[in-house]
């Protein structure tokens, strides 16, 4: 399974007659911009064009039109230019998951329930493939109907799609306890080279375990080196299995551009833990075997393999996402870690964590984590229903591939406003 990436899945064939940004064959350009307003977690509805400011790359520009939208209603307009703004709603739903939970069938029933409409488009994206809801399914199927086929979906490809993701997690744990375990025979005994080990460098720790959660039967009977080499074999699966697809991401922003109407990504992502043998345990295995230089060689690549970032240019996906007019909001499920015996259960999310999140923000799009990925979704919903189109053409414009920044204020007020955060001049 490619955890968190399946955009590459999703690369369907999707042409649109407009984009978000209409120009001319004078290069006026109209730029459309959603924005939410909110005073605390309430959206603010009852702004009129005369309060709002709006910059690009620092300079003001003239606003020339702004609609109030609830969900596809446009509520209320004002108007210097007529602009017809489309207010059709494409979801985009990502499964980031290796398993299916009660908490996820809740956010799909609610979904379905309460946000979704007839004309809506809807497409999930699983650990294993893309599903696109057809155009009536809702005129002939019930919404229970809907939820238990999408649920039965999630159920079985979270079991399938997670299954070389959880394996490699379960083998790195096994190893980590086995590695963990060894250390402790020969501190208590003599190495492999029969020197005797001191007594003062092991503190043992007081540790009440179940003996058939500790064990490991599968590697026990390896050597050393086979241990390692095992452990170092399963983090570059890992590695592999978590691989971002860069190109990927800039393609589906593509794609995105050239969609009309509003679109709207939801991405569920659970919490990462990899088993890492404790630092404690693998410094003693330096000291151990200090002689040894294949050992030595092979546990100096653990720490340096600890150490690795993720090599994406997040600044370039934030741009891109933002010039295509989507608004990402990021679900972050925060899955406590396990306890386990001789293992360090390290968080291994901050990478994808924190590109998400700046894609979110760069988007005007929610983002926040909780245990609950039922609650999170709610509060993503409820705050991006609701928004105004702001529509103005920019002053001096020159069609140079430039990225051109947006910021849009309230007048007079310490308003939360969320935005995209600019577009390319192309």
């Amino acid at each position: 399974m490619k955890k968190v990436f399946f955009f590459a899945a999703f690369l369907i064939a999707a042409v649109s007659l407009f984009s978000q940004q209409i120009s001319e064959e004078t290069f006026v350009v109209n730029v459309e911009v959603p924005v939410r307003v909110f005073k605390g977690s309430q959206f603010i509805d009852n702004l009129s064009i005369n309060d709002f400011e709006i910059f690009e790359n620092g300079i003001p520009q003239k606003i020339e039109a702004v609609y109030l939208v609830k969900k596809k209603s446009i509520e209320r307009r004002e108007e210097k230019r007529r602009f017809s703004p489309i207010t059709s709603r494409d979801f985009y739903l990502f499964f980031e998951i290796s398993e299916y939970t009660s908490k996820i069938g809740e956010a799909v029933n609610y979904f379905v329930q309460n946000v979704a409409l007839p004309d809506d488009t809807l497409t999930i994206i699983s650990p294993m493939q893309t599903y696109r809801l057809k155009s009536r399914t809702f005129e002939v199927l019930s919404k229970d109907r809907v939820v238990n086929q999408l649920k039965g979906i999630l159920r079985k490809d979270a079991l399938v799609g997670g299954s070389e993701y959880r394996d490699t997690i379960e083998d790195m744990t096994q190893l980590a306890r086995s590695l963990s375990s060894s250390i402790q025979s020969r501190r208590e005994g003599t190495t492999e080279s029969g020197a005797t080990l001191a007594a003062e460098s092991y503190q043992p720790q007081t540790v009440i375990r179940n003996l058939d959660e500790f064990s490991s039967s599968a590697y026990e009977n390896l050597s050393l080196d086979e241990q390692l080499t095992r452990y170092v074999d399963l983090l570059n699966r890992l590695d592999n299995i978590r691989q971002i697809e860069y190109r990927k991401f800039l393609e589906f922003a593509n794609i995105l551009k050239n969609k009309e109407g509003q679109k709207y990504v939801f991405v569920f992502y659970e919490r990462e833990f990899i088993p890492k043998v404790e630092p404690k345990i693998l410094n003693q295995y330096l000291s151990i075997y200090e002689d040894r230089p294949n050992v030595l060689h092979t546990v100096t690549g653990i720490f340096d393999f600890y150490r690795r970032e993720m090599n994406i240019d997040v600044n370039q996906l934030k741009k891109a996402y933002a010039d295509s007019s989507v608004s990402i909001h990021f679900l972050f499920i925060t899955t406590p870690a396990k306890h386990i015996y001789g293992v360090k259960m390290e968080e291994q999310s901050e990478d994808i964590y924190l590109a998400f999140n700046e894609m979110a923000q760069a988007t005007g799009g929610f983002s926040d984590s909780a245990a609950n990925p039922a609650s999170l979704f709610k509060k993503a919903l409820n705050s991006s229903e609701n928004y105004y189109l702001l529509y103005y053409s920019p002053e001096s414009y020159k069609k140079d591939g430039s990225f051109r920044e947006i910021k849009v204020r309230v007048k007079n007020s310490d308003y939360r406003l969320t935005h995209r955060a600019g577009y390319f001049a192309d």
